[in-house]
This record gives C-alpha cells, sequence and structure tokens, in this order.
C-alpha cells in the first residue's frame, strides 16, 4: 500500500466510524501522541517555562481538560516558543496532537481525528522510516495502521478471521 492509498483508507475507515469507534480512537490516538517520551528530545531553549510546564500540564491531563482549558494552555504555549524554525519534532508532534484535539473537542469534526491519526502515522514513519510505495512494509507501520482500522472498525479483524475458516 503507497502512501497515498494509506491516506484513503484512514479516511474511509474515520468517515464510515461509529461516535463511540471514532471517540475511542481519538482518546488512544491523542494519548500516544502526547506520551512524555516524546517531550524527552527537546531543548530548554525552545520553550518558556511557563509554556513548558502548560505542554506538560495539558499532555498529562489532554483525556480530562476541558477544550477552553485546552485553548488557554496552546495559546501559552505558542506564546512560549523560542525559537523560529526547526522545533524538536517530538514537541511539533504533541503541540500539533493538542492542537487537533482541541479542534476536535469543540466542533466534533473527524476531520481533525482524521489528522491525528496522520499525524501517528508520521510519528512512525520518523521512527522507522517507512518507504513511501510499500508503507506497511515495517512492522511498527503495519502495527500502527492495524491498531487505527482496529480502533475505527471494531468488526474488521472479526470478519477477516471468518473468512480465513
Amino acid at each position: 500500500m503507497d502512501y497515498s492509498e494509506l491516506e484513503a483508507d484512514v479516511l474511509r475507515l474515520i468517515v464510515g466510524a461509529t461516535e463511540g469507534s471514532v471517540r475511542a480512537f481519538g482518546e488512544e490516538t491523542v494519548t500516544r501522541l502526547v506520551r512524555p517520551e516524546l517531550l524527552s528530545g527537546a531543548a530548554e531553549d525552545e520553550l518558556t517555562e511557563e509554556a513548558r510546564s502548560a505542554l506538560t500540564t495539558a499532555c498529562a491531563n489532554v483525556l480530562t481538560i476541558s477544550a477552553a482549558e485546552l485553548h488557554d494552555r496552546l495559546a501559552t504555549i505558542y506564546d512560549g516558543i523560542l525559537v523560529d524554525d526547526d522545533l524538536d519534532p517530538g514537541l511539533l508532534t504533541a503541540i500539533s496532537a493538542l492542537a487537533h484535539w482541541k479542534s476536535y473537542l469543540e466542533q466534533n469534526r473527524r476531520g481533525e481525528l482524521y489528522e491525528l491519526a496522520i499525524r501517528s502515522i508520521e510519528d512512525i514513519d520518523h521512527e522507522v522510516s517507512a518507504d513511501l510505495d510499500d508503507f506497511l512494509a515495517t512492522p511498527q507501520m503495519a502495527a500502527e495502521y492495524e491498531r487505527i482500522r482496529r480502533l475505527l472498525d471494531p468488526g474488521a479483524g472479526q470478519d477477516r478471521g471468518a473468512r480465513r475458516r
């Protein structure tokens, strides 16, 4: 599966998923994208202390914080970015995930969850450098794609198992 096919399939899964599946997918994915180890590579001089504190708090409470609180934390983070370019990739991933999650909480738009899925795929790609022509060739990327499918289409795994019999 090439990258554009992967993107199209993820979009199809998000559009066709139940509300419960979409929410579970969003919660698991945003939690994965704001995990503490993603922030460990960030240099001290990339964020002000206030921004770093807001980011840490937002990431630690991502599933319980309100959209309004998340909006305020993100404003503090954006105001406290000290570099013009070359923000640490893990830091950028976490900030982007928080922004998409906030928008999802505010507007319930599935497109924001599609963006979370793409950030999650990009996070894996950053680790393993997937082949654009065969994006699922690495075990890590295949596992991430299966995680996305399992959460968005819980019956798909059962259907595949039934077909093999």
